[in-house]
């Protein structure tokens, strides 16, 4: 038997004229996804991508699971594909979802006939089909609404697909077809999902995290390394640029007001990853900021960190509780890496009774009484040191 994988378009169908561009930059993502899998023949028609594997080497299991957890997928399956000829797609049917088959009490057919010549419509399929099966597995009943099995056949342009019912991918829209961000990437539970649904929104990004050694160790900066290689499964590749931040900071510390800590450093912060944005394409900053979470995180806090740069800020888990954001650490496999007891730069010097709401005013003031000449000067030098480590998904 011929097996193939059918991607399914979701949301990339409701485009317009542009359609074709996102369906290019979809297919060119699966291309480099599975590149070292083996040799796959890549085409799509009907709003549908099918990956075909040209080689007997060609590992289809492996593809499958990286192409499930590409943006701009909405549901995948595994199928054969055979000629459009009744009697070939049941007997197929009844051989390739045996084991499935045998496992199950209950199963429904689906057939859709999209090639309107098939003489057979729909509906007929479906039940000859399904009294193939009974006749082969007697201890099999159908059940429309919640069956355990589902078999499934589609009529298409280039032959017969059978196979089991869809399942769930990632959904959203390809990356890159959304511009590029700088994720600030803190080593906490939050950053690592907010990069995770930026780029379901197609958005292609960088990171940028900052260290301040000694009081931040090397298993901290690796903590950080390892959340890309995690995330990457989704976003693509990822250049992330580790920022020595140690003699800022310390500035900060030393010279700005103790309850206004942590929103000094995060305007800090703010600046730099700005500059390395636009030194590298990127047209928004993100973070996995969200509100009332911590005192840096009420909304004259955030206001206050806003103003430090003109690129907009997104914060895509700004409205989640930390159950909600825990889950999907956890669904893309960051969430044990997170919790890892490291420190990072953002919980060092933390004041014992930070300002929750800082007027703009009183921020100004603070800076202005650090010397931000010598500040701005410290940021630069920090930009100037700035650590390149790249992490690829093949």
């Amino acid at each position: 038997m011929k097996q193939l994988i059918i991607c399914y378009l979701g949301e990339v169908c409701l485009k317009g004229l542009n359609k074709s561009t996102f369906e290019a930059q979809l297919m060119k993502t699966i291309r480099r996804r599975i590149k070292k899998l083996g040799k796959f023949k890549t085409y799509k028609a009907q709003s549908t991508i099918y990956v075909e594997p040209e080689t007997e080497d060609s590992d289809v299991d492996a593809a499958y699971e990286k192409i499930k957890k590409i943006f701009g997928i909405a549901t995948i399956s595994k199928a054969v594909v055979v000629e459009k000829d009744f009697e070939v797609i049941a007997k197929t049917a009844v051989e390739y979802l045996e084991d499935t088959l045998r496992n199950a009490k209950t199963f429904k057919v689906v057939a859709k006939r999209s090639d309107k010549a098939f003489p057979m419509k729909s509906p007929e399929i479906a039940r000859e089909l399904g009294g193939r099966i009974l006749s082969k597995y007697h201890h099999l009943r159908v059940d429309v609404n919640n069956p355990d099995a589902t078999v499934m056949v589609e009529i298409r342009d280039f032959g017969a697909y059978v196979h089991g019912g869809k399942e769930q991918a990632a959904g959203g829209m390809p990356v890159s077809t959304s511009g590029k961000g700088a994720l600030m990437l803190s080593g906490g539970i939050d950053s690592p999902v907010a990069a995770y649904m930026m780029a379901k929104r197609g958005m292609n990004l960088m990171a940028v995290h900052f260290a301040s050694p000694p009081y931040t160790s090397e298993r901290a900066r690796q903590k950080v390394i390892t959340l890309c290689e995690k995330v990457k499964e989704y976003t693509g590749d990822i250049t992330l640029y580790i920022v020595p931040f140690t003699v800022p900071q310390e500035y900060i510390r030393d010279n700005g007001v103790p309850e206004l800590f942590t929103v000094l450093m995060r305007r800090s912060m703010m600046r730099i990853t700005e500059k390395l944005a636009e030194e590298n394409g990127a047209e928004a900053i993100i973070t996995g900021e969200s509100l009332a979470q911590v005192a840096s995180q009420t909304l004259k806090a955030i206001k206050a960190t806003d103003s430090s740069v003109e690129m907009p800020i997104l914060r895509p888990v700004i409205g989640m509780d930390k159950n909600e954001i825990t889950e999907i650490a956890r669904k893309i496999d960051t969430f044990e890496t997170s919790i890892l007891p490291f420190e990072d730069c953002c919980t060092i010097f933390t004041p014992s009774h930070p300002k929750t709401k800082p007027s703009m005013e009183e921020i100004l003031n603070a800076e202005e009484n650090m010397n931000m000449e010598t500040l701005r000067k410290l940021e630069d030098e920090a930009m100037a040191q700035v650590e390149k480590v790249f992490v690829n998904i093949v």
